[in-house]
């Protein structure tokens, strides 16, 4: 028995009588469905960061002693610059909404400004990004590790943190970085931390000033603990080597699963801006030569757009997640 179909006035059984269901070109309804898959690859992600977070509520890295750093300004301005990276990308997110209202207005001098404008942004959010990946994986103070992998900071008698340098001894040492020139060719070394264990521990001892404070956190201060001259000595007993910046080994921060997260996570978020920042560029010359004009509408600006607001969204958790809780 062969199926009737019946036709609709514009000839197609999904028009449903003369007008589509859901008003969407095939276009744009992929978009809709790449976003939605995309965000709960982040949600996952979230969640995950999320739970180990809550499993170390008490030694998680504090963002505000981890994210200080301003480009070419010295001192202590925690959260700053990350609120001025997420102010420029929700910026962004603006402009590409007025391309998309210029668009569809056809008005292409318009649209190109505005696009213009977002790519900008993007830049500059993915350039603040990537110093500071830069500055994070550097390191500020330095840190000591111990037997058991945690991690203990230096800090003065007001309780600010110190670096290693500005305290430990000048004792000469003939520790050299290990090359294949000075060693076997098949081990490699990072570059060595700018002093050794053993400074630290000499420079400790003649500076009675100098406290230490380690990884566990008092819930109600929200500070990390600072300890006694005697608990240091005996932490100090117990070291193994010095840490300077960040990787996915080590963390002079803390927990080395905070800096395998942040790379991860914000990481995948930079290469999504990265992406983003692309697909404008291109979008931006098919303005600029007229193809859109041609068409008779500017329906892939807006479908970038949605793309765009999406990436701004998901840095809006992200800056959440990471920075805020």
């Amino acid at each position: 028995m062969e199926a009737i179909v019946a036709d609709s006035p514009k000839g197609g059984a999904w028009s449903g009588g003369g007008s589509q269901p859901f008003g969407s070109s095939y276009g744009k309804m992929m978009m809709w469905f790449f976003i939605m898959s995309d965000a709960l690859t982040f949600s996952g992600f979230l969640g995950a960061y999320g739970l180990i977070r809550f499993k170390f509520l008490d030694s998680w890295p504090i963002a505000d002693q981890v994210f200080t750093h301003i480009p070419f300004i010295h001192g202590d301005y925690p959260m700053y610059y990350v609120a001025f990276m997420t102010f420029i990308l929700i910026f962004s997110s603006v402009t590409m909404v007025l391309a998309v209202d210029a668009g569809k207005q056809m008005q292409k001098g318009k649209v190109i400004v505005y696009m213009g404008l977002t790519i900008i942004g993007g830049l500059i959010f993915l350039g603040s990004q990537a110093w500071e990946w830069k500055t994070f994986i550097n390191g500020s103070y330095g840190a000591v590790q111990l037997e058991d992998g945690k991690i203990v900071q230096f800090v003065n008698g007001s309780g600010q943190q110190v670096s290693l340098e500005s305290f430990a001894s000048h004792t000469p040492t003939e520790r050299v970085q290990h090359k294949k020139e000075n060693g076997l060719w098949f081990e490699y070394e990072p570059s060595l931390p700018p002093v050794t264990l053993q400074q630290v521990k000499e420079g400790f001892a003649q500076n009675p000033d100098i406290s230490m404070k380690t990884e566990l956190i008092n819930l109600e201060t929200k500070e990390k603990t600072i300890v006694s001259r005697e608990e240091a000595n005996k932490f100090l007993d117990k070291a193994t080597r010095v840490v300077q910046g960040a990787n996915l080994t080590e963390n002079e921060y803390g927990k080395t699963l905070f800096a395998d997260f942040f790379f991860f996570i914000t990481g995948f978020h930079g290469f999504h801006v990265f992406s983003g920042i692309l697909i404008n560029i291109i979008i931006f010359f098919n303005v600029i030569v007229g193809t859109y004009e041609r068409r008779g509408h500017y329906e892939m600006v807006e479908k970038v757009g949605l793309y765009w607001h999406f990436v701004d969204l998901v840095w809006v958790f992200v800056f959440t997640f990471f920075y805020l809780i």
